[in-house]
């Protein structure tokens, strides 16, 4: 009954609604996976990477992001088949595709300015995962920077606003991502294990104090009381504010 609740309530407040909410999936399974397979290249996708699971789209917002999308059919960060054994790692997938975001930018962009974001069920426009690739916004990046000594290898709420929201934050080691950040997520916090769904998150990447590589993870839980529809997708900046 709470979650029926929580999504109508949510559903008040919706996104702006989307001429057709599965553009994302026709766009990659449609398009880019038979191109792809038949020898015509990824177009319109920038990759597909038909043994990993995934493409990459140039979002139509801003000039540096890029979205990581699954060739399959997952339906956001709620679908089960995103925490399973033999799940891609969609997140180091993302990671790994910010040399497009680099691209578009034209230079190298440090580890530390990159986000990658998955929006919560009630927080998205698309029927398909999707990652944003993106610069983040200097001012989160500041506060991570800030507030480090305050975030450990467990999820612990971070007392700083975000974009005007309280995140959850923990940090994971390591130059790419070995672990994958929905599971990290999904195991490491009941609440959110329990109802993916409501779940936002947001992964930076940082270098930290003592000069090892790593990344900040960022949850957030959508919440009819203060109509937090969990975009953490905000948290990205479209304009790379951070390069100028």
């Amino acid at each position: 009954m709470r979650a029926l609740c929580l999504a109508a309530g949510l559903a008040l407040a919706a996104l702006p609604a989307c001429a057709d909410s599965d553009a994302l999936k026709k766009i990659v399974i449609g398009q880019c996976v038979p191109h792809e397979k038949a020898g015509k290249g990824p177009a319109p996708c920038a990759e597909v990477d038909l043994k990993g699971g995934w493409a990459v789209l140039k979002d139509k917002n801003g000039n540096s992001q890029f979205l990581l999308i699954p060739t399959t059919v997952v339906t956001g960060i709620e679908d089960r088949r995103t925490l399973t054994p033999d799940a891609p790692n969609y997140f180091a997938a993302a990671w790994a595709a910010r040399r497009f975001t680099e691209k578009a930018a034209g230079k190298r962009i440090p580890r530390d300015d990159i986000g990658l974001s998955v929006n919560s069920a009630y927080g998205r426009s698309q029927n398909q995962l999707h990652i944003h690739i993106d610069c983040i916004q200097p001012k989160v990046r500041q506060a991570l920077m800030d507030n480090d000594a305050r975030i450990g290898n467990a999820w612990s709420v971070l007392d700083v606003d975000l974009a005007g929201h309280r995140y959850r934050a923990m940090r994971l080691n390591g130059e790419n991502l070995e672990r994958n950040p929905f599971k990290v997520l999904s195991e490491g916090d009941e609440e959110a294990g329990a109802g993916m769904g409501r779940e936002t998150l947001t992964v930076v990447g940082a270098t930290f104090p003592d000069g090892k590589p790593g990344f900040y993870l960022l949850a957030d839980r959508a919440n009819i009381e203060t109509m937090d529809r969990a975009s953490s997708e905000t948290l990205l900046d479209h304009d790379c504010a951070v390069l100028k």
